[in-house]
């Protein structure tokens, strides 16, 4: 089986790295750190399934331009892509479906957005309702905060026509967990929980992020947790997709809050989240390829499997990140530490320098992860593998997946 896989990340790394187990892989437009990259547009590539990575180009209607060609494709159309690009849509699309969530409102103006967010109690939490590449989420416990961020939302200054339309929720409190769901139109299969780090600051504290680590399996989750999500969570948001006559195939992926009253849905992506999924992807021993194209024929049947090995990862980013981040800085000692015990690299945001030596060209950099036989020995290796790497003003957490409970 030949297979496209649309992206330029970590995840696109990530996917490439376990289809190619199986099948011969390229990647469209990938980075100079993934093998098999390639820079022509996927819509001019043939291969047996295309798997698109990345929420954009699935908003925009990628799926649908494959598909009317003829081709088998694991990702939504533009019209399930709705679930991400618009989280006023999702809201209203969960809320429909029965899905325990947040209570919320959905604003266009200042003003009545601000005298709803001054009935509610902290936390405070304000949404961006188009795509924000991870970014668009404010959550404080300072009123005048939350009351600023409307006000720079709105007026579109913080992200432009995405974050002119804003929802305000309840806010919630709990951990929080990631589940893949892979959906063929009518039924869906969970993978593995995971957990991520979302901030940028130890102990998650400053600018939420695309995510600067993540690690699974969670061993203090009952046994029945995945069964659970998609029997309240996932399945019921399949159904209504059904009844709006939405097609979807591909991931739904669950961002779950366990609150005091329960689990209740944060949000849904469309996608294999990033940095999560590549903790569980690369955990997975059955074959990732018969999945996804089961999916994307709209037959899962065959049962996913995966080891009892541990992953952890830990993102290692550019100066500057979150903000302007500078570029063309040499990446050091990748060499050593994709020899490192129980170690890998996933090369995300690298370029090519002028003397053929990867660069940062990009937020996040590089998902260094590392596997054992548990969640402590994987950090360990993680971290004994990053210490090799090295770039002027490197950024990483040093407590991703610090506190593992048993």
């Amino acid at each position: 089986m030949k297979i496209v896989v649309v992206g330029s990340g970590g995840r696109e790394a990530a996917l490439a790295l376990v289809l190619a187990r199986t099948a011969e892989v390229v990647v469209s437009p990938g980075n100079p750190g993934i093998p098999g990259s390639v820079d022509t547009d996927p819509e001019h590539l043939d291969a047996d399934l295309y798997v698109i990575g990345p929420e954009q180009p699935l908003v925009d209607g990628l799926a649908d331009r494959l598909r009317a060609a003829g081709k088998l494709v694991f990702g939504p159309g533009a019209d399930g892509a709705q679930v991400e690009g618009s989280k006023a849509f999702m809201k209203d699309l969960v809320r429909a479906a029965g899905v325990p969530t947040a209570a919320y409102a959905t604003f266009t103006e200042v003003e009545p957005a601000l005298a709803f967010l001054r009935q509610l109690s902290a936390p405070w939490v304000v949404k961006t309702d188009g795509l924000a590449a991870g970014k668009g989420v404010f959550v404080t416990d300072d009123l005048r905060a939350a009351e600023a961020d409307v006000r720079q939302k709105l007026s579109g200054s913080s992200f432009g026509p995405a974050g002119q339309t804003v929802i305000i929720e309840e806010g919630m409190t709990g951990p929080e967990v990631s589940l893949f769901a892979l959906c063929d139109g009518t039924r869906a299969v969970a993978l593995p929980p995971a957990q991520d780090f979302k901030r940028v600051g130890e102990g998650e504290v400053g600018p939420n992020t695309g995510g600067m680590g993540a690690y699974s399996p969670l061993p203090w989750l009952p046994d029945n947790f995945a069964d659970d999500v998609i029997a309240r969570f996932v399945q019921p948001t399949l159904d209504e997709l059904a009844r709006r006559g939405i097609d979807y195939r591909g991931v739904l992926y669950a961002g779950l809050m366990l609150t005091d009253d329960g689990p209740k849905l944060v949000e849904f992506n469309i996608r294999f989240g990033d940095p999560d999924s590549q903790v569980v992807l690369l955990r997975m021993t059955s074959d990732l390829a018969v999945h996804l194209a089961e999916a994307a024929a709209g037959d899962l049947h065959t049962p996913p499997t995966f080891s009892d090995t541990a992953a952890v990862l830990v993102v290692a980013a550019a100066a500057g990140y979150t903000g302007p981040v500078r570029s063309g800085d040499p990446v050091e000692g990748l060499t050593a530490a994709g020899a490192a015990e129980g170690a890998l690299v996933l090369c995300a945001g690298v370029g090519m320098g002028d003397d053929g030596h990867l660069v940062t060209a990009g937020g996040r950099v590089l998902d260094v992860v590392g596997q054992g036989p548990n969640g402590a020995t994987a950090r360990a290796r993680a971290y004994a593998a990053l210490g090799h790497i090295t770039w002027p003003g490197l950024l990483h957490r040093t407590d991703i997946a610090g506190e593992i409970p048993t």
